[in-house]
């Protein structure tokens, strides 16, 4: 297939005329697809419909340790639910907090608390001059709102397949005492789908902090999110690495349910040093009497361990794999030779990462929307909604069916040369 900059402008203005012909045979259709959100389909919120059976007014809702769940007491989760956790996000029990039903809540409290209190006893980052978060891009919207929220500024550090650049992680953290965190998705990361190798583990476990109380936000958000039985990432242990480096409290992991049982009504949890848990502890004493016990008895029972969670997230990704192969398999078809936009096969996780040519992503993305497919908003994978090269996508295929997925993408696609032969043409 030849690529659209190598064509002369006749042929350009050719195929424009007729993709703008397929883009009123789409514009008829009258199709109204939502690609924005990774939001769980409804035949994966239906795997875990029987959970709500398991407890019911009958039920003993006592812990394993005689503990009842309907009262007050064990603040830092049930026994048993710390234990499906940690081993979830493979660290030990006693390195683990539950909480609530959404990690993002975690992060922004671990925030919270360290602008209004400090860290471990540092000065509080209200009391600051300047600080400052690095952010690998294309990442994650929700954790860049929780930063800018609180007047964080934000350093860009480029994203590659192996995990951050991590010679300009290096320079900023073991040089710049304002630098006080780096928020990371290390596996199947949001949007591109890749895993950070064991060299960019060993890396940031080796960092040489500036400031004490630096800290790695490492989001293990899609940490058994795997798309495929026979090829599936593998990372290491952070929290591991950080103690062998020297460094026990540089890192907080974090982790839910959110995409395995209900989205909003899951549980979710935070895994570090006992230094840092001791601290964060202290505070949430004053914070909270307890989170719903009930609720972590019932992923208990229904999942029983790690194997059974391992076992639901096998069906959650055969239900998932034929809506990222419908993508995957358009993009490929449609646009592989064309040198108009690149993007990454994930092997797990939740997005589809689409790199257009550069200033191009804003009104690919208008015009799906106009042909009624919603994408996430072209900048969103940026700090302050701010892509410089205007070139990032990130694709949720999640929601809609298969079959609709495949009516999306082809749209997408459509959008995608459209555009670009719009933008050569402009440029000749």
């Amino acid at each position: 297939m030849k690529a659209y900059k190598d064509m002369s402008k006749e042929e350009l203005l050719s195929i424009k005329k007729a993709l703008e012909e397929e883009y009123k045979e789409a514009e008829a259709k009258g199709l109204k697809l939502n690609m924005a959100r990774g939001k769980p389909g409804e035949s994966q919120l239906a795997l875990a419909m029987p959970m709500l059976d398991v407890i019911n007014s009958t039920s003993d809702m006592h812990t394993v340790l005689g503990n009842d769940t309907r009262n007050y007491g064990d603040l830092d989760g049930i026994g048993e639910c710390r234990k499906l956790m940690a081993d979830m996000m493979e660290v030990e029990k006693d390195n683990v907090i539950v909480c609530g039903n959404s990690s993002l809540n975690i992060m922004y409290d671990t925030v919270a608390r360290s602008m209004s209190f400090g860290v471990n006893g540092s000065t509080p980052w209200c009391k600051l001059d300047k600080v400052k978060f690095l952010c690998p891009v294309p990442g994650y919207d929700r954790h860049f709102k929780i930063t800018e929220l609180f007047g964080i500024e934000m350093i860009n550090i480029p994203l590659g397949t192996d995990g951050p650049d991590m010679n300009m992680v290096e320079q900023y953290v073991n040089n710049d005492e304002a630098v006080k965190g780096i928020w990371c998705v290390p596996k199947y990361s949001n949007p591109t789908g890749i895993s950070y190798s064991d060299e960019v583990i060993k890396r940031f476990a080796n960092l040489k902090p500036a400031a004490e109380d630096f800290r790695i936000y490492w989001d293990n958000a899609y940490c058994i999110h795997h798309l495929y039985e026979d090829t599936q990432d593998t990372i290491l242990n952070i929290l591991d690495e950080c103690k062998k480096a020297g460094n026990p409290d540089m890192v907080y992991i974090f982790a839910s349910t959110s995409k395995i049982s209900f989205p909003g009504s899951g549980i979710s949890a935070i895994a570090t040093s006992p230094t840092n848990l001791d601290y964060i502890m202290k505070k949430m004493t004053v914070q909270t009497i307890g989170h719903d016990k009930i609720n972590q008895l019932r992923h208990v029972r229904f999942f029983k361990d790690i194997d059974g969670l391992k076992a639901h997230m096998k069906q959650h990704g055969e239900l998932l794999r034929p809506k990222f192969e419908a993508v995957l398999n358009t993009l490929e078809e449609e646009l592989d030779g064309l040198e108009i936009g690149s993007w990454i096969k994930p092997r797990g996780g939740y997005f589809i990462s689409f790199d257009s040519l550069p200033g191009c992503a804003k009104a690919i993305v208008s015009m799906c929307k106009d042909l009624g497919v919603v994408l996430t908003g072209a900048g969103a994978t940026y700090p302050y909604g701010q892509d410089p090269l205007d070139s990032n996508i990130r694709i949720a295929p999640s929601f809609p069916t298969p079959e609709e997925m495949l009516a999306a993408s082809k749209i997408f696609v459509l959008c995608v040369k459209l555009v670009s032969v719009k933008k050569l043409l402009e440029e000749l």
